[in-house]
């Protein structure tokens, strides 16, 4: 990375709570016990609708994804940073920062796509209930998990080795707790107009585009739902809508504020935190909100427990 090269051989510094490190073994703690509830949380409603044949529906299908996603997103970067907290090596090689970077834009895109087609099944849920089987049939199920995951490693691809062209001059201090485009921007020596623009370009497609869908959707999902005559249908649409909802928000709001804000420009302590709340509270709550106001995730679980019990 020396006379403006990017070299292999390199290392960078994650520079995370490094300004602050009193913090750094409270932060540990609180990751660490996040990440093991992300890791039990997700992989329970992955079991759950694999093994549940009650819960082999388009809407557990897509909430399995979205599990197996968070799994993923998390384990990008939380374990480095953990040992980045843990003890006074703050370093990652050249090679783990730009797997990183990759996998962490892969997965945050999908995410990004993976809730809009969310929103488009309560819809069809809920505004065409008689054509929902045919319409959500299993082809089109796969399709549209494909297409999530497909088009988020294309935005990938094209991001980060967009970025990774950027000039470094020797700059090895990543101010952030992991590799990521706007934090990789801020390390750059030359001109990043460019890719500042890109970056806001692809990010306001990926976040602001699909949250106008999802909330445009939403409008109609909530005129359906106050027509429903049953209070018991009614509250059923409306705690699976708002449990929907409240993932998209805590998503979508830090996943705007992280990446459409200038790169250059925005604070750096807070760009950092937002970063830590993306990576590690949001795929730790999204099976939180899910199981506490879903009765049939609850009613799962007993069941597998109580099946647990019986054999043993």
């Amino acid at each position: 990375m020396e006379g403006g090269s990017n070299s292999s051989s390199e290392r960078f510094i994650l520079m995370g709570l490094s300004d602050h490190p009193k913090l750094e073994m409270i932060f540990f703690i609180i990751i660490l016990f996040s990440y093991m509830l992300t890791l039990v949380g997700n992989s329970t409603i992955i079991l759950l609708s694999r093994l549940d044949a009650r819960l082999h529906t388009p809407m557990y299908f897509f909430l399995s994804n979205l599990s197996s996603l968070d799994l993923a997103f998390t384990t990008s970067s939380v374990p480095q940073m953990l040992i980045n907290l843990w003890g006074p090596d703050k370093s990652i090689s050249y090679g783990g920062c730009v797997t990183q970077l990759y996998v962490f834009l892969w997965l945050g895109a999908t995410e990004c796509i993976l809730l809009v087609v969310m929103a488009f099944d309560r819809y069809v849920a809920v505004c065409r209930p008689l054509h929902y089987t045919t319409i959500m049939n299993p082809r089109l199920c796969w399709l549209l998990a494909a297409v999530s995951w497909l088009g988020g490693l294309g935005n990938s691809v094209i991001q980060s080795t967009f970025t990774l062209q950027l000039p470094f001059c020797g700059h090895r201090r990543v101010d952030n707790f992991l590799c990521e485009v706007p934090a990789m921007i801020k390390l750059a020596c030359g001109d990043t107009s460019l890719n500042e623009a890109v970056l806001n370009g692809v990010c306001t497609f990926f976040t602001a585009v699909p949250l106008s869908i999802i909330l445009i959707s939403y409008c109609f999902i909530a005129q359906a739902v106050l027509k429903i005559r049953s209070v018991e249908g009614r509250r059923k649409a409306f705690n699976t809508c708002l449990s929907h909802l409240v993932v998209v928000f805590l998503f979508y709001g830090s996943a705007i504020y992280g990446y459409l804000l200038p790169a250059k420009s925005s604070n750096q302590d807070q760009g950092k935190f937002i970063s830590l709340f993306y990576s590690v509270v949001t795929p730790m709550v999204n099976p939180l909100i899910y199981t506490l106001r879903n009765k049939e995730v609850k009613g799962s679980l007993r069941r597998l427990l109580g099946k647990g019990r019986e054999a043993g």
